[in-house]
């Protein structure tokens, strides 16, 4: 099994969600993150002076799947998360060792 970690841009969380879930990736935690890329951050104008926010707003899409199904998810997330301007996200895939069902106790292969 691998974990996906996939850091995109808020407004296209929604987007992602519906095309996971039409792929039959149902599973999946969402969390608000800040952060920032190879971009260091943007700069506003307001008020007539710069202000430079350096700390940008993103989703976290975390979720588990079979090895067999990698690719499939990641080209998902890859092709609704897409806007082709800086600062769309990254993708991370990591091994999962093991995991446990907690209210039953059962591993999950």
């Amino acid at each position: 099994m691998k974990m996906i970690n996939a850091i995109i841009r808020p407004e296209r969380l929604d987007f992602v969600k519906k095309a996971l879930e039409d792929q039959g990736f149902y599973a999946m935690t969402i969390t608000e993150v800040r952060g920032r890329g190879e971009q260091k951050g943007i700069s506003l104008q307001f008020r007539g002076g710069k202000m430079s926010v350096d700390m940008l707003p993103k989703s976290k899409i975390e979720m588990v799947v079979e090895d067999k199904d990698v690719d499939k998810a990641l080209n998902t997330i890859c092709a609704s998360a897409r806007t082709d301007k800086i600062g769309d996200g990254k993708i991370f895939v990591l091994p999962v060792e093991r995991s446990v069902r907690v209210r039953t106790g059962e591993e999950i292969t």
